[in-house]
């Protein structure tokens, strides 16, 4: 199974409603809280290239927000990225 690794926030409902769908899933993930913290956002933005959380990667893939990560499951795509 694929490492997922989600840049959130406490206070962003996008944050939430994608680590609901990993939970309902029962997929395990690593967070990584970027409130408060300027070095850790920085951090998720040289990598992803954006400054708005969520941003979430399946392994070494970035699949970007939370509606990438809603858009891969209506397409019947996550699973495969899961596995």
């Amino acid at each position: 199974m694929s490492t997922v690794t989600i840049y959130s926030s406490n206070y962003c409902p996008f944050c939430t409603r994608a680590k609901q769908l990993l939970a309902s899933k029962n997929i395990a993930f690593n967070e990584i809280n970027v409130d408060g913290n300027n070095k850790l956002r920085q951090e998720m933005t040289k990598k992803s290239g954006r400054t708005s959380v969520p941003q979430i990667w399946i392994g070494e893939q970035h699949v970007g927000g939370c509606d990438d990560l809603f858009d891969l499951e209506r397409s019947k795509k996550l699973d495969a990225l899961l596995a």
